[in-house]
């Protein structure tokens, strides 16, 4: 993990349970990490994942940068994910080969890898199968406002 610059500290949120940085000197705190800082925050806070999106028509916004208007069901939706769950189970394919060409999330172009992510900034579902995986370990469908996702925590 990296230093943090002389004074700051991480402290943890009681209302909203997530970490922010404090200065003993100043007594500023902050949400966003001090200027020069550009380590992990403490383990176990923050997990690594990546993952495919498929929206549906029922998708809070359906449209994507594949697709201006999304027409597919969420049953369609579900089926085009068992398929690329089996092929990613059965060694044929990369969670991230799918994602470059298949996922609805602009984090297609990174091969679905959303980097690291702490509690409270992605949907309630999403984070707590995030959090809930074992490094290399992939989820089954996951289902938020967006979409439907298949998520593999990296780190």
């Amino acid at each position: 993990m990296g230093e943090l610059p002389q004074n700051w500290e991480v402290r943890f949120s009681k209302t909203r349970n997530l970490p922010y940085y404090y200065n003993s000197t100043t007594k500023v705190s902050q949400w966003e990490p001090p200027v020069g800082f550009t380590g992990r925050l403490p383990p176990g806070t923050e997990v690594r994942a990546s993952h495919i999106l498929v929206k549906h028509t029922q998708s809070r916004r359906p449209s994507s940068w594949k697709q201006a208007e999304i027409t597919r069901s969420k049953e369609e939706a579900e089926a085009l994910l068992r398929g690329f769950q089996k092929s990613i189970k059965s060694g044929e394919k990369t969670l991230g080969e799918i994602a470059t060409t298949e996922s609805d999330c602009s984090s297609a172009s990174r091969k679905g890898d959303l980097g690291y992510f702490g509690r409270g900034q992605m949907q309630a579902a999403f984070e707590e199968a995030a959090f809930g995986l074992d490094v290399d370990e992939m989820s089954d469908l996951v289902y938020t406002d967006s979409g439907v996702h298949l998520i593999l925590r990296t780190a």
